[in-house]
């Protein structure tokens, strides 16, 4: 198995990506630190579900905001499973969907500290346990292809998915003496419940399939794939770089124009 004996936090765990990531870590042997923020019903299921293949894990409700959360989610893994190897920012929210100009201050707070801050914190924690741990370990941050692709009346979400791009790109050059690679996961389309209006209505999802070249939006067993090979030592050469999952959409951009 491509993970034994590893150890991986994945926050954000009780539905979509960070569920179908959680569950792929197990199947290839990783125990699993589940996170949630208010679905704990779907956190007990990625749980049920690992260690339906035979690994261990433990559930804990974690606001990403709250540095004291972050930290105790590190505390209870090495209690509980052990010293973590692997970290998955995956946890994040969309923004409310206004312009900048009726933006309010407290929306744009709010998105940045769940979206920035929360990895942030996950990462700085990371890099100085696997340090005193003697090095290696595998970050990933889940990132978008809205780190590149800016959407009209959603520029705080923008903004913190080009920031994590680049923490994730300043981060592999600081750890890369400590032998941790870093890199970061940007989905386009994925029917996941952050895209839960696509996911009920067929013809919300056709529209929207019609500027994806591939025609058909993405299912998170495709980006739990990607996160695997990250996770595993066949990637140990790999640092630094965004790996884009979208169909082709973001190479659609200005065609016909």
């Amino acid at each position: 198995m491509k993970l034994d004996n590893q150890v991986a936090m994945v926050t954000g765990s009780d539905s979509g990506i960070g569920q179908a990531i959680a569950i792929e870590y197990a199947r290839e042997g990783a125990e699993v630190a589940i996170t949630y923020h208010s679905d704990e019903e779907g956190a007990r299921e990625t749980e049920r579900r690992v260690g339906d293949v035979g690994s261990r894990a433990f559930v804990l409700r974690v606001d990403v905001r709250r540095e004291q959360d972050i930290a105790e989610l590190f505390d209870q893994t090495k209690k509980r499973l052990g010293t973590p190897t692997i970290l998955v920012n995956n946890a994040g929210i969309s923004g409310p969907g206004d312009e900048v100009a009726s933006l309010s201050t407290e929306d744009w707070a709010r998105v940045i500290e769940t979206n920035l801050y929360g990895p942030f914190y996950g990462c700085r924690r990371f890099v100085n346990v696997r340090r005193e741990a003697g090095g290696g370990g595998k970050l990933i941050n889940v990132t978008s292809v809205h780190e590149h692709i800016p959407t009209a009346g959603d520029a705080v979400y923008d903004v913190t998915k080009g920031g994590l791009r680049n923490l994730t790109r300043t981060l592999a050059l600081e750890a890369a003496k400590h032998k941790i690679n870093v890199n970061a996961i940007a989905p386009g389309m994925i029917l996941t419940p952050m895209n839960q209006e696509a996911v009920e209505d067929e013809e919300t999802r056709a529209e929207a399939e019609q500027n994806i070249p591939w025609r058909r939006a993405g299912v998170p067993w495709e980006i739990a794939k990607l996160a695997l090979f990250l996770a595993s030592s066949d990637a140990d050469y790999v640092t630094g770089q965004t790996f884009v999952v979208d169909g082709g959409l973001s190479l659609n951009l200005g065609q016909g124009a």
